[in-house]
């Protein structure tokens, strides 16, 4: 099967498109948005990939599904389109960078500035229902996700891993401890924030790991 992916991408994640669970996935998609409406919009369900190509990844963040709110989702975990008010999980994360590296809070929650530096930003769930949290999971999205987490730990050197989360941390056993950095906490979000993910200090620890590796630090 052809997708419309980013080339580096395909080349690693070809063999998932062949697979006969892709495309049930992409027959329930494509049904999904003829009758119903659906988050991101349809061209920007591989926003994480064609942003950040295979061999640019630095950093990867996991996130659960997409945000179910008009105007919200763009294909990158925990960000929303510019002018849109940052969604609770968003406004801890800007809260601990500024803790952790003094950044000013940004005045958009835009996060493509991040994945065109090498951030993946990753939902193991690409798309979702309007306003119904959830509701693609299990149609096998994870496993085309865990697929190209499983591709970047075995063909990349030195990655950063942040799992937020105990759904984000289970995605730890697809990755090679002895050459990435794993680096796990509570969720962002108000309910579990205040358990770990603030004072986690993710932001300057990935930043030490890359530059101890020569690789340029990632500006939060």
């Amino acid at each position: 099967m052809t997708v419309k992916i980013e080339e580096s991408w395909r080349q690693h994640l070809q063999s998932e498109f062949d697979k006969p669970y892709f495309r049930q996935l992409v027959d329930f998609v494509k049904s999904e948005y003829a009758t119903r409406q659906i988050f991101p919009p349809g061209r920007q369900i591989f926003n994480a990939f064609n942003l950040c190509p295979f061999d640019k990844v630095k950093v990867v963040i996991i996130g659960q599904d997409p945000y179910h709110d008009d105007g919200q989702a763009n294909g990158l975990c925990f960000s929303v389109n510019p002018g849109t008010d940052f969604p609770p999980s968003l406004q801890n994360i800007f809260k601990e960078i500024a803790d952790d590296l003094g950044r000013p809070i940004p005045t958009d929650g835009d996060l493509s500035r991040w994945a065109s530096q090498g951030v993946l930003l990753l939902n193991a769930t690409l798309t979702v229902r309007a306003h119904q949290a959830g509701s693609h999971q299990g149609q096998g999205w994870e496993q085309f996700t865990d697929a190209a987490i499983t591709q970047l730990s075995a063909h990349r050197d030195h990655l950063v891993f942040m799992l937020w989360g105990a759904y984000a941390r289970a995605k730890s056993a697809l990755i090679d401890h002895g050459k990435h950095c794993i680096l796990t906490c509570a969720h962002p979000s108000p309910l579990s924030a205040y358990r770990g993910f603030f004072g986690c200090k993710h932001f300057s620890k990935a930043n030490a790991w890359l530059t101890a590796h020569g690789i340029s630090p990632v500006e939060w």
